[in-house]
């Protein structure tokens, strides 16, 4: 039986390797996909406005808007900035929420889990926003470093 060519197994080795590296996400993908993406501002979003509406809580009602400006720049291709945006406004909200404090019966009413969720999202998302901002390069400073 002859022995397979060099060039085939390495072929066949780099084509597994290729498809363990897309099958394996790794921590700053998962981190750079959740940062560039408009969902998780728009749902926290929502989540700090259901929770300060009723009654009506006007300060932390200011993080909403923000929130949603946060995606529109994102949709409108700012994504490095729209990460820097949401990382911001996510790390305030999340420093202000975290000043109340809770008994430990309100923490598992459906008050104490919304709140919970959207202290949760609001630190995902100033880690995963800010690593963007922090990693990210913005395409106007590619096209000037390519013309250096």
């Amino acid at each position: 039986m002859a022995d397979p060519p060099k060039k085939a197994v390495q072929k066949a080795q780099s084509a597994i390797q290729k498809q363990a590296e897309s099958t394996n996400p790794t921590v700053t993908g998962f981190l750079r996909s959740w940062g560039v993406s408009p969902a998780p501002p728009t749902v926290t979003a929502t989540l700090i406005a259901a929770q300060h509406l009723q009654p009506p809580q006007f300060l932390p009602l200011l993080f909403p808007p923000l929130l949603l400006f946060s995606s529109y720049l994102n949709l409108a291709d700012f994504k490095v900035d729209a990460a820097g945006t949401t990382a911001a406004w996510s790390g305030l909200y999340l420093l202000l929420a975290s000043r109340r404090k809770q008994t430990l019966r309100n923490k598992w009413s459906a008050r104490g889990v919304l709140r919970g969720t959207s202290m949760g999202l609001c630190a995902m998302n100033l880690v995963a926003g800010g690593f963007v901002y922090v990693t990210g390069r913005r395409a106007n400073e590619t096209a000037i470093a390519q013309a250096k």
